[in-house]
């Protein structure tokens, strides 16, 4: 069957479009995305602007033309924690709703960082025994870890790349007391959330997913993503403490310039590498593997999973 999944990020709304069936790894057809940056463009107590909303209403009929154009049989559309959080996010979400007919699912955070874990364990499988997984999103940072496809411990800190640099990291750069600052804002926070992913003992495999780390991991020497999804990427503890500095000292089109990095995302990667860095650290990982597969092949994963044989 072909299925369609719409992803209401913190920074880009998605739509992948895969052949799939039960039991069968999911194959992409077509992709379309565009940068909306819901959280970046939220008004002073949080709520998503007028603006904002419209041309979230415009992609989502979008979505739709081109998944019948695809021939999609089912539509799964999911919305994160821009959407969770905000005052006025059960407006938006009726307002979806009567101008295109979609009900967005609003995922709790705990729900990403769960289907994000079953998407790396999928893709992993059972060899690589207890998984811990970090994945760093706009809005909150997911953390998981479990020897079986639900995992143990699952929590999602407000530690999203985006929200960090709207929050803590102003101005192109952002002067040395803000990324003091930052720093000490992300670890003191991060600290408080990492007990449950404790106490189950020492992970076989670490593994990271999300664009930041990607983008961090192509930095430090990774392979390039035209070199497909099998390719082996890791990213060390190490190679992240000695970007920050880096990063900090650079503007965002400086940072633009870097294999890997994308000029949206270039304003937002110090803050990235602030919370994989306390990840790491926190954590103590000493390196990560990156997974090709993340939160929206979680939910493809998931549907196919409860679809009738």
């Amino acid at each position: 069957m072909r299925l369609g999944v719409v992803d209401i990020g913190s920074n880009t709304v998605h739509l992948l479009v895969v052949d799939a069936h039960r039991g069968a790894q999911p194959l992409p057809a077509s992709s379309h995305k565009v940068e909306l940056r819901l959280s970046e463009g939220m008004l002073a107590d949080g709520s998503i602007g007028e603006d904002a909303v419209r041309r979230l209403v415009a992609f989502v009929r979008e979505c739709l033309t081109l998944a019948e154009d695809q021939g999609v049989e089912d539509l799964v559309a999911f919305a994160t924690s821009a959407i969770r959080e905000a005052p006025n996010g059960e407006a938006v979400l009726d307002r979806v709703r009567a101008e295109t007919g979609v009900a967005l699912d609003v995922l709790s955070g705990r729900d990403e960082a769960r289907l994000t874990f079953l998407a790396v364990r999928r893709w992993y499988g059972w060899s690589s025994g207890r998984l811990l997984v970090v994945d760093i999103g706009g809005g909150s940072l997911e953390l998981a870890t479990g020897i079986d496809e639900e995992p143990d411990a699952a929590v999602s800190v407000p530690l999203g790349a985006g929200r960090v640099t709207r929050d803590h990291l102003p101005g192109d750069p952002p002067s040395p007391e803000a990324v003091a600052a930052a720093r000490r804002h992300v670890r003191t926070v991060l600290a408080r959330e990492l007990r449950p992913l404790l106490v189950g003992g020492g992970p076989d495999r670490v593994v990271g997913t999300s664009k930041t780390l990607r983008s961090l991991a192509r930095i430090a020497g990774a392979a390039p993503r035209d070199d497909g999804p099998y390719v082996p990427r890791h990213l060390t503890a190490a190679d992240v403490a000695a970007m920050v500095p880096r990063l900090a000292s650079a503007t965002a089109a400086e940072r633009a310039l870097l294999p890997g990095v994308s000029p949206s995302r270039a304003h937002q990667l110090l803050g990235g590498a602030l919370v994989a860095d306390a990840a790491l650290d926190l954590l103590r990982v000493e390196a990560l593997e990156v997974c090709p597969w993340a939160l929206r092949e979680g939910i493809i994963l998931r549907r196919l999973d409860h679809l009738e044989v």
